[in-house]
Order: structure tokens, then sequence, then C-alpha cells
């Protein structure tokens, strides 16, 4: 029995090491959740945590936003999972449901613009065969971003359903509420969130521009704005940052300007001015209200992204070790050739262009129609080929543009923006409506157009479908039948180790990825978080990752008593690192930023008489051995006891 027992305990080990970094904070919230003695106890134990970060209480919930957790432990235990599943199983079979309510929304959203469920197939399979750039489920569940962009397709669907010009009444009361319940949803689960809604925003007040039956609409659409960011400040523990976020002054500029434009009357020449102005009007009152906002609440959130902008920009240089560190991720680069080459290669960056090209020309044309004072038709046929003049079709081209514009800066964005592409591409080849635009500005006449048109809205989807089945089906199902194990052994006997041989007690440093795997699987403190939203943390890493830099036993032996440090950790993979890109090392960015190396002409060189100290510690001489006793190590790690009572040796 205890040998069974104790086999159950090595593979729930080995299972929980496979959340590295970030994921391991999350999860290890949610073990602690079916812990607590009660769901009251659990949530305030979170939100009074002082047993994650050592000389630091913080609030977990609201920092880390942890409400997916907080639902998934209620989930599970009140609908008797306990008894059926291990939590672990349950955990991730809630994470990848929600894709499948992701991938859902998306065929909906395709079919609801074109017509057909043939263009609802289609986006599900590039986004399966493309999966690699339309999710990180694979290699990250607990990720926040899993659990909110299902639930911002909703919206997009919705939102797709509830602008459409011929919905009816309860159709657009279902997609409204449904809008409404997913915006709020979507802003609670992810803390960048608000940054998404704004870009919506922008695209919204562009399409409000553009197609002036759909302003009351879209003033519908900021009242669930502000609805969400006023409810989401009160349960995210009065969080600042919802009130200087660029949602909320856009959004308040927005309502001012309409009810400036209330009391003219449509078709004036008043009404033209109030118009062309609005644009102007906007965006000032935009800023103007983000300042004063900022000016009035105090507020620490995001100030980094600010910075990193900046940098990333080439607006300013710094030698900063985090700043740097972050543009050398790469998920925080610009896409490689590979992105690309990948997205031709299943045909769906080619028939994206041609439907993008194609959607904003038409769009175009319909603005410039409305500023040259002609009438428009009441209802659009599919003779008519003006594709571009359906509201919901201006306001995904605009935001498709956003997305894929910031994507084209920021790989990490294109989890946001390829599955739009996917929806888009498969909804514009499967739109009779597109191809007769297409055909309208050719002038085809030895064809009948609308015949053609509805023969290629189902042809071309057929062709491209055939093909993706005969060249990816096969590799899909030779990759679903090859079971890939995570084996770590190295990690799984450091955490054994921690286990069995330390103190309770006990605070560890090392590198922030390790410390989230400690946190996790073995529940003890550790003195830095994998986490780059709070200042204090930042600096923390930052100290603590000076055990690879150029520096003396004394100044990391000060660094890590300051923060009550009892073990530190070395890792052999950042210490003997051969990185990729260069100066991208974790020990080049510290000799950056310690001076320790000239990185620019002029730079000015400060010389280190001590070596590299992740090396020097393993030697065992004076005057390490007087701060460090070592009292593990394996192939990967080497574990150091931080003496309280130090012995010089000679």
């Amino acid at each position: 029995m205890t040998l069974q027992f104790l086999n159950e305990l090595q593979n729930e080990l080995e299972r929980e090491i496979t959340f590295q970094g970030d994921s391991a904070i999350y999860y290890s919230y949610y073990k602690d959740m079916l812990k607590a003695p009660s769901f009251e106890r659990g949530v305030y134990e979170l939100t009074h945590n002082n047993k994650t970060v050592s000389l630091r209480t913080i609030n977990a919930v609201q920092q880390m936003s942890l409400y997916p957790e907080l639902i998934a432990s209620v989930l599970y235990q009140v609908t008797g999972s306990n008894e059926i599943i291990e939590p672990v199983y349950f955990y991730i079979g809630i994470v990848f449901g929600l894709q499948g309510i992701y991938v859902t929304a998306l065929f909906v959203t395709s079919w609801l613009m074109s017509g057909t469920w043939l263009a609802g197939m289609l986006t599900v399979a590039w986004f399966i065969i493309n999966r690699v750039d339309t999710t990180r489920i694979e290699y990250s569940i607990p990720l926040r971003e899993n659990w909110a962009l299902p639930y911002f397709a909703c919206q997009v669907a919705a939102l797709t359903g509830y602008l459409k010009s011929n919905i009816n009444t309860y159709g657009e009361r279902f997609c409204y509420l449904l809008m409404s319940a997913s915006t709020y949803t979507f802003m609670m689960m992810w803390e960048y969130s608000h940054y998404l809604l704004f870009l919506q925003a922008i695209s919204l007040f562009l399409l409000d521009i553009f197609s002036l039956e759909q302003s009351d609409k879209i003033y519908e659409i900021y009242k669930i704005y502000v609805f969400s960011l006023s409810l989401g400040y009160l349960l995210q523990f009065e969080n600042p940052a919802l009130l200087v976020s660029p949602l909320l002054s856009l959004v308040a500029a927005l309502m001012l300007a309409k009810c400036l434009q209330l009391n003219v009357k449509k078709g004036t020449f008043l009404a033209k001015i109030m118009k062309v102005i609005n644009f102007y009007l906007v965006c000032t009152l935009t800023v103007t209200l983000n300042i004063i906002m900022k000016m009035f609440v105090p507020h620490k959130e995001n100030g980094h992204m600010l910075k990193f902008l900046e940098v990333k920009f080439g607006l300013n240089m710094t030698k900063n070790f985090t700043m740097n560190w972050l543009l050398c991720q790469e998920s925080l680069q610009a896409p490689s050739q590979d992105f690309f080459l990948r997205l031709t290669q299943s045909s769906l960056l080619p028939f994206y262009i041609l439907v993008l090209i194609i959607c904003f020309l038409s769009m175009l044309q319909v603005i410039f129609r409305r500023i040259s004072g002609k009438s428009l038709k009441e209802t659009v046929t599919l003779e008519d080929g003006r594709i571009g003049e359906r509201p919901e079709i201006i306001y995904h081209v605009i935001h498709t543009i956003l997305l894929g514009s910031l994507a084209m800066i920021i790989e990490g964005l294109k989890y946001i923006w390829i599955p739009y592409v996917c929806m888009l591409a498969a909804f514009g080849v499967c739109s009779p409506e597109l191809w007769m635009t297409l055909f309208k500005w050719l002038r085809l006449r030895t064809v009948h157009p609308v015949l053609l048109a509805l023969i290629l809205s189902m042809a071309v989807p057929t062709i491209i479908g055939l093909s993706l089945w005969k060249e990816f089906f096969p590799r899909l199902m030779t990759e679903l039948t090859e079971l890939q194990e995570f084996y770590d052994p190295d990690t799984v006997e450091l955490m054994t180790w921690i286990k069995r041989q330390a103190p309770v007690a006990a605070v560890f440093a090392g590198s922030p990825q390790l410390m989230g795997a400690i946190k996790l699987c073995t529940g003890w403190m550790v003195t830095s978080l994998p986490l780059y939203n709070d200042d204090d943390l930042l600096k923390r890493n930052e100290n603590i990752y000076q055990i690879y830099s150029k520096r003396s036993a004394e100044d990391i032996y000060k660094i890590l008593t300051s923060y009550k440090a009892n073990y530190l950790i070395i890792e052999d993979a950042i210490c003997n690192e051969v990185g990729t890109m260069r100066g991208c090392r974790v020990k080049d960015l510290l000799d950056i930023a310690n001076g320790h190396v000239v990185c620019e002409e002029g730079d000015k060189l400060t010389y280190s008489k001590y070596g590299r100290f992740c090396h020097e510690v393993k030697i065992n001489y004076s005057p390490y051995v007087n701060y460090f006793t070592r009292v593990y190590w394996n192939r990967s790690y080497f574990v150091y006891k931080i003496n309280t009572v130090i012995s010089f040796q000679s």
C-alpha cells in the first residue's frame, strides 16, 4: 500500500513538472484552492497570500487574474468530480473544452458572414492545421489567454450577428445579451483584455464613421464596455488599471462626441461638418481624459510595458537587464520567415490576402460613394456586388488590419490574429458576394456572373478542403498517434529531494521559471516568480539572476539574505548556456547591465576581478565555501545552503 502511494506521488510530480514558468504558478493556486477547508477560506488565503514570495503578502487573485482557478476549483467540488477524475485532468479538460468553444465560435462567425456552413468547416480546418500559430494550448495550458480568448471569440460572433442589417428583433436581443456576458467574462479572465477591447472599440468607431445607419447599435456596444469596466473594477478589488485603461478613455470620448451630435439633424451642412471633425474630437478627448485619469488615479500597472515599447520602437535605449531580456524573447520579436512560409504552405495566407484586398477596396468604394453624396440602396442584392457595404464586413476588415499590424511587430500577438485570418479567409472564398464584387470590377460578360459566383463559392472551398485533406490529414493523424511523454528525471529528483530533505520553512532562490515549478511541486516559499506585471517582482528577478553574473560571493550573499533565502539553486543550462541569438544569453545580458562588457562604441568598461559566480561556487574554495555549502547536485542542478553563521576559511 505504501509503495502504491509513493508511485502515485511520483506520477503526480512527473505530471506537474510539465507546467513550466507562469503556468506552474497558476496551477499551484488551483491546487491550493482544492486543499482549502472551504471556498471562503481558500479565497481569503489567496487574497492575503504570504506563503508564496518571501517578505511579501500579495493579493494573488488580483495580481495574477486567478478567477479561472477559482471557477475550476468550485466546479471540481460541486460536480462531485473529485470522486471520478484527478484534479489535473479536470483542469486540463476545462481548458480544452474552452478551446472547443473557441473553434465553434469561429465556425459560427464565418457561417454568419458567408451564409454557408462550408465556410465554418474551412475555418476549423485551417485553425487545426495552423495550430502552431493559432493557439499555445499544446505548450502552456494554464495561460490566461487560453482561458480568455474563447470568450472573446464568442463576443466577436455575437457582435457579427448584432451588426448584420437583416437581423430580426429577437436575434438582435440574443446577440446583445451574449455580447454583454462574454465581454464581461473576457475582461475578468485576462488582465490584458481591455487592450484587445480597445482595438475593437477603435474598429467600431471607424465603422460608425463609415456606416451611418449603425450609429445607434454601436452606441449600445459602448454601454457594454462601460458596464464591463465598472463591474470589473469593483470585482477585481478596485483595479486601477481599468480606470486608466485607454478603453475607458476612448469610450468616454466617443459618448461625449455622440452627445454633441444628438441635436444636429442628419443631412444638414452642420452634421457633415461634425462628421468631419468627429475623428479629431474623439482622439483629442481620449488623450486628454486618459491623462486626467492618470493624474488622479494612483497606478503602477503595466508601466513596464510602456518602457518596453519605447525600447522596441527605438525611442529609447537601455542596458536594463529586464528590458533587454524581454526584447530577446522569441514571442516579442518580429515574425520570422518560417511563420509566413507555414501560412503559405497551408494556402491560408494567399487566400486571406485576396479576400482582404477585395473587401478593403469594396469598402473604400462605398466610402467614396458616401463622400460624393450618391444615394445608397436600402437593400443590397447579390447582383449589386457590393460586399463592402455590409457593416459586419467593414468591422472585420478594420479589426483584422489592426491586429495584423501589431502581429507584424510582435510575433506573440499572432495567436490573437491568425484565428480571425482563418475565419476571414474561409468566409471570403465561400461567399458568392465576394466573387460577384470581383466580377463586377472585371466587367465579366462571357459567363453569367451570378451563376459563376455561386459555382466558385462552392468549388473553390471544396478544392481547398480536398487539398488540405490530402496533404495534412495523414500528417495530423500521425502526430495524434505519437504519444509524446515529457521526461525530465533531473527536475523530478530535485523536487523529490526538496520535499524530503528541505525544512518546511525554507525559502528557495533561483531562476524565476524554476521557482514557479518549485512552488507548484513542493509548496515551498520562493524569492521570485516568473511574472512581469509587478515592479517589485521584476526587481527581484533581476537581483536573483545575479547568481549568473561576475559578482563576488559577498555581493550574492547579501542579495540572497536580503530576501531571507535559505537555499540557492544553480542551473547548469543557464550557467553554461549557448544561445542562438547573439547577446541574448542571461549571462550576456547581466554583463551588459553591470558594465562588464562593451556593448556599444563609447561604452565605459567596468572591469570585474571576480569570475562568474555560478562557475566559481562549484569549485568549493574560499570565500565561496564561507557563504555557501553544497547539499545536493545532479546533472542539471546544484543546490547550496546559504550559511547563517559564516566561518571564514583560509
